[in-house]
């Protein structure tokens, strides 16, 4: 029972330790975890897509939205919408989805 108190002390010591470096050392978890993929160079403009949809436009865009938190790093998201090729009505709009940046590791070359 005195090695599992012992361990379990150990194991969540490691955790708030990596989580106090990982968040409050500049360059830690880019150095550790790597750094996100860049962000579209065209947020918040809306461009049609190729394939039409039953008969409409669809029109996609992304948005990033800015973190506030301690370990927050914002949140990019995809809005689609389609619009009636001859009125330009807004016909629909889909639930906005949340685009998960990938880590890009860094070479050790």
């Amino acid at each position: 029972m005195f090695y599992l108190v012992l361990l379990l002390i150990a194991v969540v010591s490691i955790a708030v330790y990596l989580l106090f470096i990982l968040s409050q050392v500049p360059g830690a978890k880019e150095q550790r975890l790597g750094v996100l993929e860049d962000l579209p160079g065209d947020l918040g403009q809306w461009h049609v897509d190729e394939k039409p949809v039953d008969g409409l436009v669809r029109e996609v865009r992304h948005i990033f939205h800015d973190g506030s938190g301690l370990l927050s790093q914002g949140k990019l998201v995809q809005q689609v919408r389609y619009r009636d090729p001859t009125s330009g009505e807004i016909v629909r709009v889909e639930p906005e989805e949340i685009i998960k940046r990938k880590r890009i590791k860094k070479s050790l070359s």
